[in-house]
């Protein structure tokens, strides 16, 4: 006997039990027929069939009486198999719906997996009858969400934000003080101890790698590979199933309350650029079923073929309205209901890619985030970029976005490294890149400044290696990038030499305190500063093993002082409003003052004049910020604060210099609170005026302090 079916609504899309049944909704303009296919508690045997019975508005729905949460379900999609003309409908595979909120089970890689016959010499125009099933997850219906009330969020000013990039699982894997039933999934990483650390540590705001569903590529499986950093997506609502401890996606809900309560914000890197189908070659799982020429770019005039900006195979079209409602539902549904702080948007220049596939900032995806009631609360940063034509957007997203700066990146490495042709463009970044930000009111946070990230060199491989190392991975060496402005010290990887060994500490030193009192918002890669290193893979993408995760053991942490060094670092960011600025530098006067609000000074302690830029030696820099100027902090209430006055001097040479520390006003000497080629327990007094010995490759940042 057939299962009694209602029409249903069309709205909300997915599947919504109301107490009742359950409401089914699914988007496809072309689709002709589909069919809600009902498993087994197991997820293996298809219990029955149900034709959707209504079509409104592009919207395929029905409404089961009776049936209840837990329910294992997927799709069957009707249409023409027609990849000349951009369709790829075939019934014969299960296919995930875009709005489930929990799946069941993972990817298992068979032929049956793929739309076309593999092995047939007309590849993807052939059409292959066997059925996908067994070897697809199953969506689950889940119960109606409860609204019990929510701690309340952390909301950290963006001036004083720190990101700290981390992977949920790499991060407590080997954790010694997290359950072993509980390491590397949310709930070990909402664990006390864990989170004690991160609080402890002095970072304010979690970026979480990939946390979507997503799938383990077949050609990484075939090799006893993985993909670690999840950057596959299969589903944009339901958490990936390898960080649910019990397999309940509630369990993230848990730890982003957990990290609340410690007073810590979590955002989700997340990948709405493509997903895990691949090229016109790779499996019909999900989105290529239901509907292939909506959801994807498709090349004009040759539809068989995509529209490739991620360098991945496809490329979601967000210019259709469908796709970029699913999108937004998805950004709303992971701030209401998972109560995360923000987005870091991958590859996020093709998602502003208009229908001409060009690069657009009145883009309907950027207009619709900027109208948006619920994301106008939350962080957004964009990777502003991607690899298609133009698709280099650094400083072109619209206000109330922050962006991801390479250019810092690479210009506080070549620095640090010693090249030449670098001084000037440092001074730039390190006070917050008003070329690229000052416009429309942009703050100087909008400028996320990194000297590392998951994407490649850890800061203990940026100081080791010359070269990339990436055997391990599938691709003969030949993937990661090879501009990585690093720097061996002498030895290529490991050594016992002493010397060398010295250096390479004292330049991640260098690197973490130019980063940490650099204008703009700070992040840093988990495990920088325990001394983690990935033996020189720049992309260790696929290293689900201790090349990628955090050692926790005692020895990494006591290592060369980095992780006291950093939290010295982060407490003083967070003391001094001087490294936190509202507005960005001008180089001139603070109106009402008589004061500059920055200062380039010489050797010799004088100003640096714009013509001594031309001339200027490319291994030295120094300026100060004067505590008088009143511009560093402004209350709710409109009341400015001044701080203390800072001088930073950084000398990238292998020779010592002799500078001569400004004047930093009546009655003040200045106090050494960081010197790298010093023990960082010196606490040294030096009057303004006096010369001071900066020892080299080595940085200085002295604070003012009132005479007695």
């Amino acid at each position: 006997m057939s299962r009694k079916t209602w029409p249903g609504l069309p709205y909300p899309l997915g599947s919504s039990f109301d107490g009742k049944g359950v409401n089914f909704a699914l988007f496809s303009v072309h689709a002709e027929r589909v069919e809600l296919c009902l498993f087994a508690p197991d997820g293996q045997r298809e219990l029955e069939r149900v034709r959707l019975p209504e079509y409104t508005d592009q919207i395929w729905h029905g409404y089961l009486p009776d049936l209840q949460p837990g329910q294992l379900y997927g799709y069957r999609v009707y249409g023409p198999y027609s990849p000349e003309n951009g369709h790829r409908f075939n019934h014969h595979k299960l296919l995930i719906d875009p709005y489930a909120r929990q799946l069941r089970g993972m990817v298992q890689w068979d032929h049956a997996n793929f739309g076309y016959r593999i092995g047939d010499s007309r590849e993807d125009l052939s059409f292959d009858p066997r059925d996908s099933a067994r070897f697809m997850p199953k969506c689950v219906v889940m119960p109606a969400v409860e609204s019990d009330p929510a701690p309340k969020r952390p909301e950290i000013p963006w001036q004083d934000t720190v990101y700290y990039e981390l992977h949920v699982r790499g991060f407590t894997v080997t954790h010694p003080e997290v359950a072993p039933e509980l390491r590397g999934t949310f709930a070990g990483l909402g664990s006390p101890p864990v989170l004690r650390y991160l609080r402890e540590l002095g970072v304010t705001t979690l970026e979480l790698l990939p946390v979507h569903s997503f799938v383990d590529d077949h050609y990484l499986q075939q090799r006893g590979l993985r993909n670690y950093w999840g950057y596959q997506t299969l589903n944009f609502f339901a958490p990936e199933l390898r960080y649910l401890s019990g397999g309940d996606p509630s369990e993230a809900r848990q730890f982003v309350r957990a990290a609340h309560e410690a007073g810590l914000e979590v955002i989700l890197d997340v990948v709405y650029n493509h997903t895990a189908e691949g090229n016109q070659l790779g499996p019909t799982l999900s989105f290529r079923g239901i509907d292939n020429a909506t959801y994807y770019r498709l090349r004009p005039g040759e539809p068989r073929h995509y529209a490739d900006s991620t360098g991945t195979g496809n490329t979601l079209a967000i210019h259709e309205p469908a796709v970029c409602r699913l999108v937004m539902d998805s950004l709303r549904y992971w701030v209401e209901q998972m109560e995360v702080d923000g987005f870091r948007f991958d590859l996020a220049a093709s998602l502003a890619r208009g229908p001409n596939g060009q690069f657009d900032i009145y883009s309907s995806f950027l207009a619709a985030v900027g109208q948006d009631p619920v994301l106008k609360h939350v962080k957004l940063i964009a990777e502003p970029w991607d690899v298609g034509d133009g698709g280099y957007r650094l400083g072109g997203f619209p206000p109330g976005w922050a962006e991801w700066n390479d250019r810092y990146r690479d210009t506080v490495r070549r620095f640090w490294r010693g090249d030449n042709g670098v001084v000037s463009e440092l001074a730039t970044r390190i006070t917050g890149s008003s070329d690229l930000f000052n416009r429309c009111g942009r703050r100087p946070w909008a400028s996320v400044n990194a000297i590392t990230t998951h994407d490649g060199f850890t800061l203990a491989d940026l100081v080791s290696y010359n070269d990339k190392h990436n055997a391990d991975n599938p691709h003969d060496n030949g993937d990661g990038t090879d501009h990585n402005f690093s720097w061996n010290h002498g030895v290529e990887g490991p050594t016992d030499d002493p010397e060398i060994l010295k250096l390479r500490a004292r330049q991640q030193k260098n690197l973490l305190a130019t980063l940490l009192v650099s204008q703009g918002t700070p992040l840093i890669l988990a495990g920088d500063e325990l001394g983690r290193t990935q033996r020189g893979n720049n992309n260790a993408y696929c290293q689900d093993n201790e090349m990628s995760w955090v050692d926790w053991s005692g020895a990494a942490q006591s290592g060369n002082g980095l992780y006291a060094f950093m939290k010295q670092l982060l407490q003083l960011r967070k003391e001094h409003v001087v490294f936190r600025r509202q507005h960005p530098f001008t180089g001139h006067v603070i109106p009402g003052t008589d004061v500059m609000d920055v200062v380039w000074l010489n050797t010799d302690g004088t100003s640096r004049m714009l013509s001594d830029w031309a001339t200027a030696d490319d291994s030295f820099i120094a300026f100060m910020v004067s505590g008088q100027a009143g511009d560093y902090h402004v209350s709710a209430t409109g009341e400015r604060s001044a701080g203390q006055s800072v001088f930073v001097g950084m000398n990238a040479s292998s020779e010592e210099r002799e500078l001569w520390v400004p004047d930093c006003g009546l009655g003040t000497l200045w106090h050494v609170a960081i010197d790298t080629c010093r023990s960082e327990h010196v606490q040294a007094l030096v009057a303004c005026g006096e010369m001071y010995v900066l020892g080299p490759r080595a940085f200085v940042l002295m604070l003012s302090r009132a005479n007695g």
